[in-house]
């Protein structure tokens, strides 16, 4: 049942009428990453490519939930087949989410069971920081559910962080899903000043507040509910950059289980239906970098 599940789209991978566009493209969830990566470029990846991001597309391609959409600025911008490269003038400018999310989108039209997961890295040149990141899980016959990160499906992305893993099978300690970083922070005497948006000294975006948040986005994930990362809803108690409330903190110890090491499908959509904190509710509030905040009703 859960392996039907994740082969689906949701209603943020669904391509809608864009489907067509998908015809042609392969099974191999290797060749979908590399797809993936040739068609978006990071909003942070400008400099790596020699390029400057146009300020409209830097300020509002990743504010695009929905991969209908993201197809959609696609084609608008080159209407080539999207197994074509594009050029990075001509990429949708976005975030890990979105490539996670496309590249979730392809493998379930192919029929591969995938998922998106919220948690941190440690490969991108961070010195030891766990950055908060989105990535792919997918599911291969012969081994389980793998990590697969197609921002670095290129080799010339890979090697400018001088990866040394194969990117469609990245090693669990080089990216905890936001449960086993939370019980790395709490169980395992982990520094929270570690995981985060970026260091402490370059803003409050880190810690258990930051970790807690990235629980529920990864709950919501495996429910196949992939929102942006700024979306917030639920009991947001606590700053960032500081220790939760202590009912808060047990309150996650509980939760940060179901959603780390072999997953249970019945428990995860089980929590995600029956609590009412870490629900997606049909309206979140977004906190846009660019845009500011703003109260936006889901799909």
């Amino acid at each position: 049942m859960s392996l039907a599940f994740y082969a689906s789209q949701s209603t943020f991978s669904d391509p809608g009428e864009l489907a067509p566009r998908y015809a042609g493209l392969p099974r191999d969830p290797a060749r979908l990453a590399r797809i993936t990566r040739d068609l978006l470029i990071h909003r942070l990846e400008d400099g790596i490519f020699g390029h400057t991001h146009p300020v409209d597309r830097l300020h509002h391609d990743a504010e695009t939930r929905y991969v209908d959409d993201i197809v959609r600025i696609l084609v608008s911008r080159d209407d080539a087949p999207l197994g074509r490269r594009r050029e990075p003038a001509d990429r949708f400018v976005g975030t890990c989410r979105d490539f996670a999310l496309l590249h979730c989108s392809f493998l379930r039209h192919v029929g591969v069971p995938a998922r998106t997961r919220n948690g941190f890295a440690d490969y991108f040149g961070s010195g030891g920081f766990h950055v908060d990141h989105v990535v792919t899980e997918y599911w291969d016959e012969e081994r389980g559910w793998l990590l697969a990160d197609a921002e670095l499906a290129d080799p010339f992305i890979s090697g400018h962080w001088e990866v040394d893993f194969d990117p469609m099978d990245v090693p669990r300690d080089r990216f905890l899903v936001a449960g086993e970083a939370w019980r790395a922070i709490r169980e395992e005497g982990a520094d929270p000043e570690t995981f985060g948006l970026h260091p402490p000294d370059q803003g409050p975006f880190w810690g258990e507040w930051f970790v807690s948040g990235n629980i529920r986005l990864d709950l919501a994930a495996l429910n196949k509910v992939e929102t942006l990362l700024w979306d917030v809803w639920g009991d947001t108690e606590g700053e960032p950059g500081t220790p939760l409330p202590e009912p808060k903190r047990l309150f996650y110890d509980r939760v940060a289980p179901v959603v780390s090491g072999a997953v249970s499908f019945e428990a995860v959509r089980k929590l995600f239906t029956e609590d009412d904190v870490l629900r997606t509710p049909e309206t979140v509030t977004c906190y846009a970098p660019f845009d500011g905040p703003s109260r936006v009703t889901l799909r």
